[in-house]
């Protein structure tokens, strides 16, 4: 039986303490939580929702308050949904930099096209300025997440047809930044050899990140602090500090 937990996507949480804005559009802007001195990095939590303007930050609040309770800083950083590739790239970029000079250099935890976009950060983004990735469930291949049509045809949607290259974590290794990547075997939305696959052609090229596979694990439980997942993410993160 898989463990899911889509339940979590409609989850309230806490409000957030305060937000950071980083950019003068709507959607460029963080919502910040957890103590303002600590020792440990800064998370920012890039939310999935395969790229689409209908989803937000906001099904992503139980995980970062559950982080804020175990005393990391976490940000919630939002980016352009629907205004094409080059407009959300640009959003993690100068967001994660945002973040980085008010807080610090920040590990990034990244779920679905979250993932995609934490890992093709730390794979080629310009002069990076985060210390290490954890991806949950990511699409981590995008050749073949079009080519499998995932969540009808959302590659399509947001590049106008196939995947830009540059875009792609596959062809963007070695990745640059520490990475680990967590993915159920479960998982009915990504499927896990597109993990697999990153992280073989990763090693290929001299690459060091990690892959752990949880077998009967679903795509929602990994981002559900209630789940049994919950010690494996936690553990993922105090890996990369």
């Amino acid at each position: 039986m898989v463990v899911e937990s889509r339940d979590v996507l409609s989850r309230p949480a806490p409000p957030p303490d305060h937000t950071v804005r980083y950019g003068p559009g709507p959607d460029q802007i963080a919502d910040v939580r957890g103590p303002a001195a600590t020792d440990l990095p800064m998370i920012v939590i890039l939310h999935g929702g395969f790229w689409r303007p209908e989803w937000d930050r906001t099904h992503t609040g139980p995980l970062a308050a559950a982080l804020a309770e175990i005393g990391y800083p976490v940000a919630q950083l939002e980016y352009r949904r629907g205004a094409g590739w080059a407009a959300m790239a640009d959003d993690v970029v100068s967001g994660v930099a945002a973040l980085a000079d008010r807080y610090g250099p920040p590990l990034l935890l990244g779920h679905s096209a979250g993932g995609q976009l934490a890992l093709w950060y730390a794979a080629g983004a310009p002069a990076p300025r985060a210390r290490g990735v954890v991806a949950l469930a990511p699409v981590a291949d995008l050749a073949e997440a079009y080519r499998l049509d995932l969540d009808d045809g959302a590659v399509a949607a947001l590049f106008g047809g196939a995947p830009d290259e540059a875009a792609d974590p596959c062809r963007r290794v070695p990745i640059k930044l520490p990475s680990v990547i967590l993915h159920g075997g479960g998982d009915r939305y990504v499927p896990i050899d597109l993990s697999r696959r990153l992280t073989d052609l990763d090693h290929a090229a001299g690459g060091a990140s990690s892959l752990v596979e949880l077998p009967q694990v679903g795509h929602f439980a990994l981002i559900d602090p209630e789940a049994a997942t919950w010690t494996e993410v936690t553990t993922a993160l105090r890996s990369l500090h």
